[in-house]
């Protein structure tokens, strides 16, 4: 009955949502979804770009550095955080599942149904931008602040804080308010990839947290889908470039945000790489693979 309905946002634009392109998934959905509108807090994004998710940033960087600093001649956290550890990544996790299974299916019914252009061109807002996708793709553009979060158990704990830590987390945050303000019409794509990623990603750490990681659970398999994304979101960046300037229609993304964005995915694909090569092919990873395999001969 409710996919039989004419959602109209507040532009006056009808939008045809996830639910009545695939009908099947109807009775996921709550009517506080399909009738959402994200119009106050999308128009706050444009009002805040770029001093407040400059001051995130500012604060976050001034806070993990001086943390790091405080934490220098203290002994490391213990189990209780690692507890607190475990339940934040499931928290993470399963809204990650959340958001994958509310957009995912959205994208994947564009990339089949409509042409590569309209899928990196296409206005945002008469497609997947308002109601119950829209909703989603809000609620991930106001969740990497809090993602920032994640840094606290490094320092909390002393471990390793890397470069790409840190640029990651300062550049997803700014790129994606960016995204958001200016309504950058490649944004499902990137909301969709993340949201998958990161549910694995967390729930990994999650168990890994508990001490309860099976052993078949590599995290290679986890490095590799991050590079992927990283593949992916080049491609997409690339292809709205080569439409934006060589097609006749309009394509719904800002010069500046396709620099940035391919800065960016360019940026994370070398860093990863990079860190891959380091953890699994560098002295490191081979010593660790040797010491598993002497393990092995004297269990055998």
């Amino acid at each position: 009955m409710s996919a039989a309905l004419k959602y109209i946002n507040v532009r006056g634009t009808e939008v045809e949502q996830a639910f009545q392109k695939m009908p099947f998934l109807d009775f996921t959905y709550t009517d506080f979804e399909r009738n959402f509108e994200v119009n106050v807090l999308h128009q706050w994004s444009k009002d805040t770009w770029p001093h407040v998710p400059l001051a995130l940033c500012a604060i976050y960087l001034v806070a993990i550095f001086g943390g790091k600093h405080y934490m220098k001649d203290r002994k490391p956290a213990g189990d209780t955080n690692r507890a607190f550890l475990a339940a934040w990544n499931l928290l993470l996790s399963t809204f990650s599942f959340m958001g994958m299974f509310r957009t995912v299916p959205h994208l994947l019914h564009n990339i089949l149904n409509k042409s590569l252009e309209d899928n990196v061109c296409g206005s945002a807002h008469a497609d997947w931008g308002s109601f119950a996708t829209g909703l989603w793709v809000q609620l991930f553009i106001y969740s990497k602040p809090f993602e920032l979060f994640d840094t606290y158990f490094i320092v909390h704990r002393k471990r390793p804080l890397i470069f790409l830590h840190w640029y990651h987390h300062v550049t997803v945050l700014l790129f994606c308010w960016h995204s958001y303000a200016f309504e950058s019409a490649t944004g499902l794509f990137f909301v969709g990839m993340n949201y998958s990623v990161h549910a694995i990603m967390y729930g990994y750490y999650c168990l890994m947290a508990l001490r309860m990681k099976p052993k078949w659970m590599n995290p290679l398999f986890i490095t590799v889908a991050q590079i992927m994304q990283m593949v992916v979101g080049v491609f997409v960046c690339v292809a709205s470039y080569y439409y934006k300037f060589n097609s006749t229609g309009a394509c719904g993304v800002t010069n500046d945000n396709l620099l940035a964005g391919t800065v960016m995915y360019g940026s994370y694909f070398a860093l990863f790489f990079k860190f891959a090569l380091d953890r699994y092919m560098g002295k490191a990873g081979m010593s660790t693979g040797m010491e598993k395999n002497k393990k092995k001969k004297k269990a055998a």
